[in-house]
């Protein structure tokens, strides 16, 4: 097994295999009691996080091995596939509601969440459009095809709604055309024209509105609005420096909203404290550094875009979820990668890492 991961960048590989392996851990501890009380099997969640890593880890390996010019041919039928994914989540039968929300695909038992597969797909048609036509980025009239792509699909995300995965999609978009040559001026255009939008889809829907006034001031309604957050804060204080132990947290039992997905963090802070918390950070740094180095040293363009699109995207939702328990930003919907619960997003967090590992496999000119 040793020989077969010679080449590969063993930091970003034992990283992404060590937060998984925490994040069953944390996903079991998190959970054990509401899945006792939901399902009356405290192993519930345990059992299907666990299947979730042992299918995201058979898929990296595959992505590992598999040449990653391969993506190339993939680039447009996979962007298709997603759209069509998208739509599909409407569809009587096929579609999953929950909380007012519709975006997750029912199959065999199991949700599928297409927004995950949207991430990963726009990276990779980007990657390989960009390596095409980079030099076309530089004027805006070469924006407009993947002006046109990101709306659409940020059109059919919205329409779910999920603004959390909107938001993330477009910042990763603008990121990759930024490092492709795309002007400032440019990037200032976009968001200028974009505030607008951003703002009327807060202020005309009222969940959201009641969100960014929560955000500002969570003490102004601290049984509704404010609630989640508040509890976040009170697991971060409870754990102190070194936590009160794994499994002996109690913000989870019933406090802390949404406990073993989005505000996972928080049960680690309760758990294991601020120096918990600062060893996932470091993790999650770590990997994201050792991405951009296989990014920069990658073979081709191709090799850089699609890495430095992966890097980013995995940065972005580790620190937008780290700031949202935290109280800077306010919530989204977005899981932290490899520890939260959910099979789409660890699955596909696994897939990237074996893309990133197998660009790394092939890197030149690296220290």
């Amino acid at each position: 097994m040793i020989r077969r991961l010679e080449g590969y960048d063993m930091i970003i590989f034992l990283m992404a295999v060590a937060l998984t392996c925490f994040g069953v851990v944390m996903v079991y501890s998190a959970s054990s009691i509401m899945a006792v009380k939901k399902f009356h099997d405290s192993f519930y969640f345990l059992k299907r996080q666990g299947m979730f890593a042992l299918i995201g880890f058979g898929l990296m390996y595959g992505a590992m091995r598999l040449d990653y010019h391969h993506w190339k041919k993939a680039a447009v039928p996979l962007l298709l596939v997603c759209m069509v994914c998208l739509l599909a989540v409407f569809i009587p039968g096929i579609g999953g509601s929950a909380k007012g929300a519709t975006r997750w695909i029912r199959l065999f038992g199991f949700n599928f969440q297409p927004a995950e597969l949207a991430k990963l797909a726009l990276i990779i048609f980007m990657a390989y459009s960009l390596d095409r036509k980079q030099e076309q980025v530089r004027w805006f009239k070469g924006l407009f095809p993947y002006m046109i792509v990101l709306l659409v699909m940020i059109g059919l995300l919205m329409i779910q709604p999920d603004m959390g995965s909107s938001i993330t999609l477009a910042g990763v978009a603008i990121v990759m055309l930024f490092a492709a040559g795309m002007r400032v001026s440019h990037i200032v255009s976009i968001v200028l024209f974009s505030l607008p939008i951003l703002y009327y889809l807060v202020m005309h829907k009222e969940y959201r509105k009641r969100r960014i006034l929560s955000f500002l001031n969570p003490w102004e309604d601290p049984t509704n609005t404010g609630f989640q957050i508040i509890q976040s804060w009170l697991a971060f204080g409870t754990g102190g420096v070194i936590g009160q132990g794994l499994g002996e947290g109690k913000q989870k039992l019933f406090y802390l909203p949404e406990a073993h997905t989005d505000f996972i963090l928080s049960v680690v802070g309760e758990e294991l404290g601020f120096l918990g918390v600062v060893v996932i950070i470091a993790m999650f740094f770590l990997l994201v550094h050792r991405s951009f180095r296989v990014a920069i040293h990658a073979e081709d363009s191709f090799g850089r875009f699609l890495a430095f699109g992966i890097a980013v995207l995995l940065g972005a939702e580790a620190f937008v979820n780290i700031a949202v328990v935290t109280g800077l930003f306010p919530t989204k919907g977005l899981a932290l990668p490899f520890i939260s619960y959910g099979g789409s997003s660890l699955i596909f967090s696994l897939v990237a890492i074996g893309i990133l590992l197998n660009i790394s496999s092939r890197m030149r000119g690296a220290v």
